[in-house]
């Protein structure tokens, strides 16, 4: 079994994770996009998206890279890593991306979001990949002797991207799905994100 082997409740059953719908942050602010995102985006319309990878390339690693560049670098973006944390439990896998606050780009350290690509374009399928993913990021960090006290994840079909929080056994999802056309709050949720649990990072060091 791997991350992407598990439905939601199977995760609820084997970890004993429980689901909330409650909003991340009390506002989220708008970022405008940069003029790179804003071309990389349209450039990405105008091509065939035909599968899984392209979206992924198109979309999905211009809007990471603008947000990586916002906060001066601090965060690095992984793709296609492996993160086996706990194999027998199932908690093994390729991730489609990792934001992590680490200090060398060879290696995943402190994983903070985890991003997930939704297959066939179901967001509630991939829940629990997820939250799974999430999940081993946590014990990833206690292992490492960096541990924070949540981590927080997004599944996106590019069309829409929906945000989520893991705090102990309890995954917090954000009632507020967002449209690519929406990309000034997706970059804004992201930043805040990252913001947030960068912070508790800080202060667990």
């Amino acid at each position: 079994m791997a991350y992407s082997d598990f439905s939601f409740d199977a995760v609820h059953r084997e970890f004993g994770i429980t689901l909330r719908d409650q909003p991340l942050f009390e506002t989220i602010g708008d970022l405008i996009p940069s003029p790179w995102l804003r071309e990389a985006l349209q450039v990405g319309q105008s091509l065939p998206i035909l599968s899984e990878k392209a979206r992924s390339e198109f979309f999905v690693a211009p809007i990471l890279i603008d947000c990586r560049e916002r906060l001066g670098r601090r965060v690095e973006i992984f793709s296609g890593v492996r993160l086996d944390v706990e194999p027998q439990r199932g908690l093994m896998g390729e991730c489609d991306f990792i934001l992590a606050r680490t200090a060398s780009k060879l290696a995943v350290q402190a994983p903070l979001m985890m991003i997930v690509e939704a297959k066939k374009h179901d967001i509630e399928e991939a829940t629990g990949q997820c939250a799974a993913q999430m999940l081993a990021a946590s014990r990833y960090n206690e292992r490492d002797a960096k541990p924070v006290p949540y981590v927080y994840g997004c599944i996106t079909n590019v069309e829409s991207w929906l945000f989520l929080k893991l705090q102990g056994s309890e995954l917090q999802v954000h009632p507020q799905r967002f449209a690519l056309n929406e990309v000034s709050k997706i970059l804004g949720i992201i930043v805040q994100c990252l913001e947030d649990v960068d912070q508790q990072a800080s202060h667990a060091a």
